[in-house]
């Protein structure tokens, strides 16, 4: 009897639990942040594929979807629907990558590196590590590309563990460009993979055209609509980190930012390599004079503190630089804690928003009433990548704000 009444009851009280919340959001007149199933907030390649699936639910804060992804490689957290995405194709990489080592040029390359003058590599193909923590020591600072010598006295470039390090990242890089991954990724998976495979083409020359398996099914369709900025993606590909950074350092003193703030950019260790060179290459891309502030938008960037953060703060700057390109010229930039405004030369102020919803909150209400009285009677657009929920754009355009949601399918952003 009590079964049964449980199977009748647990229906209605779910009906009254939800209807209980609709009636305290519109007699709030605000929206609370909730939980979501997959398919309802994210696109269908995104919710399940060959190695993967989202789990539900889909948690949201109000501004950000978190999602936890289970897949034959283990689970993972990810926080954004862009860093799902990349998720996404490093998942299918990492497939792909095992594919390789399954096949027999795999096994010959393995077999050629025992052979070889570094024999120490045979273990390194084999079990391979997410980190150089593995290598020999004098080795690993190459393997990071950060070191400009080992610790001898001659001539590093005729150490041959000197040519075969340089020689693994090299391969490595060319591995993850095949791939559409960023070869700077904290995903541990792949990069125990793309180690495997550049060790392997390193000391055991396998090639990296020929060792590639075709790539078909869910897993080519996400890697062929991955598009990347040949603005730094051929930077990325064949440069070391180290260089990297030397050239978003130049690309920012270049577009007139102080030299000291580009240093302590271009050191800052939250960011990878890759991550500078997007942020370096939007800012510039604003122009060498007009757009002041640039240097408030890298004292804020300063400030993450982990890959979220610098997240926000890349696709910022991408949003920045679209609107620019694509838009109007922008003129200034301003900074309001860690939201990012800018004036553009058409008369509108806008608000690059990297973000996955706006929904009507007491904070959202609080800011853009901020955001009003402090622009003035101007035009005011926020620029966002997710979309703003129908009770948020109605009410922020009862403000004059108008919610431009989606821009990456308006300019581009590399996740």
């Amino acid at each position: 009897m009590r079964k049964t009444w449980l199977l009748v009851a647990a229906p209605l009280l779910t009906l009254v639990v939800v209807f209980t919340a609709f009636a305290q959001q519109q007699t709030s007149g605000y929206e609370q942040a909730t939980t979501y199933q997959p398919a309802q907030v994210l696109p269908k390649e995104l919710v399940r594929g060959p190695h993967y699936q989202t789990v539900n639910p889909v948690t949201s804060d109000g501004y950000m979807y978190r999602m936890s992804v289970r897949s034959d490689y283990g689970p993972f957290e990810v926080t954004g629907t862009g860093a799902l995405r990349k998720l996404v194709r490093e998942i299918g990489a990492i497939a792909q990558l095992r594919e390789i080592k399954a096949s027999k040029a795999f096994a010959g390359a393995v077999v050629d590196s025992a052979a070889g003058p570094l024999a120490f590599t045979k273990n390194l193909i084999l079990h391979p590590v997410d980190t150089v923590s593995g290598v020999p020591k004098g080795a690993y600072k190459f393997m990071e590309d950060t070191a400009e010598a080992v610790s001898t006295e001659r001539n590093p470039s005729d150490d041959p563990m000197y040519k075969k390090v340089s020689l693994m990242a090299g391969r490595k890089r060319e591995y993850a460009a095949k791939f559409g991954v960023d070869v700077y990724s904290s995903n541990a998976v792949l990069q125990k993979e793309l180690n495997a495979v550049g060790w392997a083409a390193a000391a055991g020359n396998l090639a990296v055209s020929g060792a590639l398996m075709p790539i078909g099914g869910p897993a080519g369709v996400a890697l062929a609509a991955t598009r990347w900025s040949k603005a730094f993606d051929d930077y990325v590909n064949t440069e070391p980190a180290a260089r990297l950074r030397i050239i978003a350092q130049e690309k920012l003193t270049g577009a007139g930012i102080a030299e000291d703030l580009a240093v302590r950019f271009v050191n800052q260790p939250r960011y990878t390599p890759r991550q500078h060179l997007v942020i370096a290459e939007s800012l510039a891309r604003l122009g060498a004079g007009p757009a002041r502030g640039r240097d408030a938008f890298l004292e804020g960037a300063l400030t993450a503190q982990d890959e979220v953060d610098t997240t926000f703060f890349v696709n910022t700057a991408q949003i920045l630089r679209g609107y620019h390109e694509a838009v109007s010229p922008l003129t200034e930039v301003r900074m309001d804690g860690r939201v990012t405004t800018a004036r553009a030369n058409n008369g509108t102020v806008v608000v690059a928003l990297p973000i996955d919803q706006i929904l009507w909150t007491p904070a959202v209400a609080q800011r853009a009433q901020k955001m009003k009285s402090t622009m003035g009677q101007g035009k005011i657009e926020a620029w966002m990548t997710g979309a703003a929920s129908p009770l948020a754009r109605r009410q922020l355009g009862d403000q004059g704000i108008v919610v431009v949601d989606r821009v990456g399918q308006r300019f581009e952003i590399v996740d």
